[in-house]
């Protein structure tokens, strides 16, 4: 491959990944005397940051909410974060890289922080479902279309 061919491949790297901020709390020592039988509330979110002309930072954040017999169990705050080479990938790919590429790859890393900090507070494992940030990310994309044809049509 000519040096030219080379410097026209896009270049995708996960060059660090890191916990950006990371926070567990259990208001009262209560909830581990009661049966446990909690209500799970997720929130999930994603953003990109450009550090420089090829890099960006990429964060994943969730915040899980576990109430157990209407008191609250515990919450825990993640963000998982990376920093990602993208050198040449095309300006209209680069939303589908940073929106669902790159939250693909942090995902793991967030389910698996999310989990050890459960576990070391003395509940049982939490266990994430896996997330298909395709869909997710298409779903978003269509909806922002019909929103932005709707503010155009008033």
């Amino acid at each position: 491959m000519s040096e030219e061919q080379q410097a026209a491949q896009p270049q995708l790297a996960l060059e660090r990944i890191y916990l950006k901020d990371v926070s567990f709390e259990v208001p009262g020592a209560q909830v581990f005397t009661k049966e446990w039988q909690p209500e799970l509330n997720i929130n999930l979110s994603s953003a990109a940051e450009q550090l420089d002309p090829t890099h960006y930072e990429v964060s994943l954040k969730v915040v899980v909410t576990a109430n157990n017999a209407t008191e609250t169990a515990f919450i825990v705050d993640v963000t998982q974060a990376g920093i990602f080479l993208l050198d040449g990938v095309e300006q209209e790919r680069l939303p589908y890289v940073l929106g669902a590429y790159c939250p693909n790859i942090l995902f793991p890393f967030l389910r698996e922080a999310v989990n050890d900090l459960v576990s070391k507070g003395s509940f049982p494992q939490l266990l994430l479902s896996p997330i298909n940030f395709d869909a997710e990310f298409e779903s978003n994309m269509q909806r922002l279309t019909e929103q932005a044809d709707a503010a155009g049509q008033a």
